[in-house]
């Protein structure tokens, strides 16, 4: 279901807490991790996003760029940021235009209902736009450590 490792990473423009809209082309030259999840300030994602935050400068040293990305919208975004002072940016789909393009907006299932929304997914993209790897329906506990490692492995080579 989810991109190939080695394709194009899609091309997307989304509006971030930056206030310019982001394009994955401005990233060009640097390696990107993108991380999908599901909502601002709940439990889950607030561990992801603080734990990227927490490891931002050993990801800018390797020169990688970090953004969050959801549906949700801006306001929501800047509370969030604000709140935990995340020092990256947060984009926001609202229309899921990216998150389908990512195949990240999918059915989930949660004491036994149905829905649709965000499976929390995060990709590690190359200096080039290529997809380097992909961490599917991950679990927020050591991950960003783990996407560190992985792109300490990738630049050590």
């Amino acid at each position: 279901m989810t991109l190939k490792i080695n394709s194009k990473a899609p091309s997307f423009v989304a509006s971030s807490t930056s206030k310019n809209k982001y394009s994955l082309k401005d990233s060009i030259g640097k390696f990107v991790v993108l991380y999908f999840y599901p909502k601002d300030d709940t439990p889950g994602c607030t561990i992801e996003t603080n734990d990227f935050n927490k490891l931002l400068s050993k990801f800018k040293k390797l020169d990688c760029e970090v953004f969050g990305i959801s549906k949700d919208d801006l306001k929501s975004h800047d509370k969030f940021k604000h709140k935990y002072k995340i020092k990256f940016d947060l984009l926001a789909d609202e229309d899921l235009k990216v998150l389908k393009k990512y195949k990240v907006w999918g059915k989930k299932k949660f004491m036994g209902r149905e829905f649709m929304g965000i499976i929390r997914t995060t990709y590690l993209i190359d200096k080039k736009g290529k997809i380097l790897k992909v961490w599917n329906n991950v679990k927020v506990k050591d991950h960003a450590k783990e996407v560190l490692e992985t792109l300490k492995n990738i630049t050590n080579k």
